[in-house]
């Protein structure tokens, strides 16, 4: 007797702390290198989709900014970001590690013990600890979040990931395919080329810098065998301008090179990339500036 083959698919939210590894995992569990990876806390801003295919499963991962208290505008859309990710998905993954306190921002835990979705408990960078901390640690997450399914694992050396991925499988319920079997993503080129830049910036300059800036892509031209691409970075303030493209534009130039290649090994194309720098002061707290960014939905 033949019978037809069940299909399972899903949504799987990935939310936690900064500098936990939500972006690293990602990563790892797509199999591409969709959202940028520093040691710096907010580098994820936006809610970024990886999407895995299998004949007869999609999973649909999510990553989202780190959890923080807002201090202004842009905070609060990125927070809504991670709210939104509690709410819809089908199964929530929460990712901690070794090193942070497991009481910071209590009142997601909170949430996290009384949702109805399936939660898995990724207890990162295991490779930084030891056998003896480490079910320590495991016991604890349990008190916490008793109903919590925990997997131990280290996102960078992709070390037991298998269990997790054949967790996240079991847990999907019976769907069709969401988004077509071809698609890895539901970002564009363009935001893509705007978090390489972003992910220069954030590695090239301390203190403020990064977070006063925003990079938008105003021209992408796309012709065969090279990409041709205009990008403009907001800052708040002339002096940030000034250390944005430093002495003699040496800094920028430095930027616009790292970023150009990582683009052409991305892209798998030539690329022509063009970086202009304005000032825009009140970009973090202007909710039309904002929407134009993507951080604030229709």
């Amino acid at each position: 007797m033949v019978t037809d083959k069940i299909h399972r698919s899903g949504f799987v939210n990935i939310i936690g702390n900064p500098n936990v590894g939500k972006s690293t995992l990602m990563n790892a569990l797509v199999g591409e290198r969709l959202s940028i990876v520093t040691s710096k806390a907010q580098t994820t801003r936006h809610r970024i989709m990886g999407i895995v295919n299998g004949e007869d499963y999609q999973i649909v991962y999510s990553d989202t900014p780190g959890i923080l208290k807002p201090n202004y505008k842009l905070q609060e859309s990125m927070m809504s970001f991670v709210n939104t990710a509690m709410s819809d998905a089908d199964v929530i993954l929460y990712v901690t590690d070794v090193v942070e306190k497991n009481t910071k921002n209590i009142e997601y835990l909170e949430r996290l013990k009384s949702t109805s979705v399936p939660v898995l408990l990724v207890m990162n960078k295991i490779d930084l600890s030891n056998q003896e901390d480490i079910e320590k640690l495991y016991q604890t997450w349990k008190e916490l979040i008793p109903q919590a399914e925990i997997f131990p694992i280290s996102a960078t050396e992709k070390f037991n990931l298998d269990p997790l991925f054949n967790r996240i499988l079991e847990l999907l319920p019976e769907n069709p395919a969401w988004y077509d079997k071809d698609i890895f993503t539901d970002r564009n080129l363009r935001f893509f080329a705007s978090e390489i830049i972003r992910e220069k910036i954030l590695l090239n300059y301390g203190k403020e810098i990064p977070y006063c800036t925003e990079v938008v892509i105003d021209s992408f031209k796309e012709h065969e065998g090279i990409h041709h691409i205009d990008a403009v970075i907001y800052v708040m303030r002339d002096s940030q301008k000034g250390i944005l493209i430093g002495k003699g534009g040496l800094a920028l130039k430095r930027v616009g090179t790292q970023a150009r290649k990582d683009m052409e090994s991305f892209f798998e194309k030539k690329v022509f990339l063009q970086i202009f720098v304005k000032v825009n002061p009140d970009w973090r707290e202007d909710n039309k500036k904002l929407k134009q960014f993507g951080y604030i939905q229709d």
